[in-house]
């Protein structure tokens, strides 16, 4: 690779992250407004025209204040977690199947596997170097969330790569041309959509944040900057998820203007839900997560794999 080409897709990788900070900014107003108007009353709507520049100014608030840390953590693993949360969270996104400029990922949906599987890792070590026992609760409990729904997650993805027949998303869009899908296999999107759901720990799945119960999960000793990060952290997640969802199920090209509207509509689901559903008990959490999910994503795997097989004995 030449120097010129490094450079290049360097300044373009920094201009997508650039791009998903903003998003992020952006659907952090859009969650306080839907939410205000679900409670039936108004939000951000005093800082800038119908508060657009609300984002931005919690953002300084956010990282102007003291940056406070116990002093019995583990001061290099504790400060360094929602970095990498955020860099993970942001490095995933270079998956995207971009037709020109940035990489082309032949593997992206392994990449994307292997992403949110070191997720677990900061997570992990944010609740633990913080020496606190609420937090050590809140991080294993998140972990065990996030691995169990992890599982199903997976195997999903599997059905839909015997369909495809690869790993990368330009296939999805290939060959959701004529028919989506979601109408194929409509009960595997609702799996997918409930385990994007406890992925990114949002309601009914926000154990790993509960205030009721754990006053505050993994993140209770970060403040200013570390809190912030972990927060973006989550929201380019869940713009994240809501872009494979739209590419896996409701196949769209991602140069069309209804792949906007759709990636909208589905981050709009997520605050939608955040706003219904009341937070699950937690052992219902885990029989929903193994005893309901991973058969059914198992079954479908078995179907969609004979599927794929009499389909080409049929052609040879």
């Amino acid at each position: 690779m030449q120097i010129n080409d490094f450079i290049f897709i360097m300044l373009e990788s920094l201009i997508l992250f650039v791009c998903v900070l903003v998003g992020v900014a952006f659907l952090t107003l859009l969650e306080r407004k839907v939410l205000g108007y679900i409670q039936i009353r108004k939000g951000p709507n005093k800082v800038g025209y119908c508060g657009v520049v609300q984002p931005f100014s919690d953002a300084i608030k956010l990282f102007n204040k003291e940056q406070t840390f116990p002093m019995t953590s583990n001061y290099l693993p504790y400060y360094m977690s929602p970095i990498f949360s955020l860099f993970i969270s942001l490095l995933v996104w270079l998956i995207m199947p971009f037709y020109f400029g940035l990489f082309a990922f032949n593997l992206g949906l392994l990449f994307f596997l292997c992403c949110t599987s070191m997720g677990v890792y900061t997570v992990m070590i944010a609740g633990w170097s913080s020496n606190s026992l609420y937090a050590l609760l809140g991080g294993l409990r998140a972990v065990a969330q996030t691995i169990s729904y992890e599982v199903s997650l997976a195997l999903i993805l599997m059905s839909f790569i015997f369909l495809a027949g690869g790993y990368s998303l330009e296939l999805f869009v290939d060959y959701q041309y004529l028919c989506w899908f979601m109408f194929i296999s409509f009960p595997l999107m609702l799996i997918w959509f409930a385990s994007c759901l406890a992925e990114t720990n949002r309601t009914p799945f926000d154990f790993a944040e509960g205030e009721s119960e754990l006053v505050s999960g993994f993140n209770i000793e970060y403040s200013s900057g570390g809190f912030a990060l972990i927060f973006m952290a989550e929201y380019a997640s869940i713009l994240f998820m809501s872009m494979l969802f739209v590419i896996m199920f409701l196949g769209s090209d991602i140069y069309s203007f209804l792949f906007i509207l759709k990636l909208v509509f589905v981050s709009f689901m997520f605050i939608w839900v955040r706003g219904t559903l009341p937070r699950f008990r937690y052992d219902k959490l885990m029989y929903l997560a193994w005893k309901s999910f991973l058969p059914i994503s198992l079954n479908y795997l078995v179907f969609f794999a004979g599927l794929k097989i009499l389909l080409l004995s049929f052609l040879i």
